[in-house]
């Protein structure tokens, strides 16, 4: 019986320590995302979409931002959106400032908050976090709006949702006349609230790619959201592409398994 426990003990013990590693191990990911319509001009621009960074908990989350930082900095994109849940705790805003300074885009660097920013979770200790002033570090917090700019000689917008007011006015942010329209939001589910066209393409976060897994026959039990219309990864949907990051942080729990943290590199491409 003693020696029964003590295997028990040790596989939990193991078992811990693979999902801490996971935790850490992050998957930096390159994907080609075929956009109908996009300007020959706009074909090869690149977007690195990060999310849920959840900084300021006892976790390996500041960690996990440092390694897609510095992939970053090595091949640069042209443009940084970043899908909410910046911070859990107030302490992790020092965290998040050290890494937007680092992020020099082209095109700069875009954000919208997530539930844990205004402190609509289960936690807590969660509170609202003040992230104003984030244009020191080089980003802009799009907080239900939208920015134009101007790339190979085309316009790109760039807007976001703000977590607050789910699903309400997100038609009225894209601006048709742009040549491409990219959305932010933090709650993939949000895209019900689009209609074909308002944009091309879709950056979500939020789900963790269920943050612990458990394989089935059937396939991942996925304990973070148990149920979700996207969980990770690209899908070609009526209102446009849709990307829905995995995210780099943990919340409630430093353990991540079978959904690793991810970073991921999008290179547009002009669609037949």
């Amino acid at each position: 019986m003693i020696a029964l426990l003590v295997a028990v003990a040790l596989a939990a013990v193991a078992g811990l320590g693979w999902m801490l590693f996971e935790a850490q191990w992050v998957e930096l990911l390159e994907r080609e995302v075929a956009i109908p319509g996009l300007a020959p001009e706009l074909d090869g621009l690149t977007v690195l979409h990060l999310s849920d960074f959840h900084l300021g908990t006892v976790s390996l989350n500041g960690r996990t931002l440092r390694k897609a930082v510095e992939w970053a900095e090595s091949e640069p994109a042209d443009l940084v959106a970043i899908t909410g849940d910046l911070v859990s705790r107030k302490r992790g805003e020092r965290t998040l400032r050290a890494a937007l300074e680092r992020l020099r885009p082209r095109y700069g660097t875009y954000a919208v908050l997530g539930n844990h920013d205004v402190a609509a979770t289960r936690d807590p200790f969660s509170s609202p976090a003040d992230l104003r002033g984030l244009e020191e570090q080089g980003a802009q917090l799009l907080e239900h709006e939208a920015v134009t700019f101007e790339a190979a000689g085309r316009t790109v917008q760039v807007a976001g949702a703000d977590p607050r007011r789910r699903r309400t006015g997100l038609h009225e942010l894209a601006a048709p006349e742009a040549d491409l329209r990219i959305l932010l939001i933090h709650f993939p589910d949000e895209v019900g609230g689009l209609a074909p066209g308002d944009f091309h393409l879709v950056l979500a976060g939020h789900l963790h790619g269920g943050q612990i897994c458990i394989p089935t026959p059937r396939g991942k039990v996925r304990l973070e959201h148990l149920r979700a219309p996207f969980w990770e990864g690209l899908f070609q949907l009526p209102v446009g592409m849709l990307h829905v990051s995995r995210g780099l942080g943990t919340s409630f729990v430093p353990f991540r398994l079978l959904a690793r943290p991810e970073a991921t590199r999008l290179t547009l491409r002009a669609a037949e």
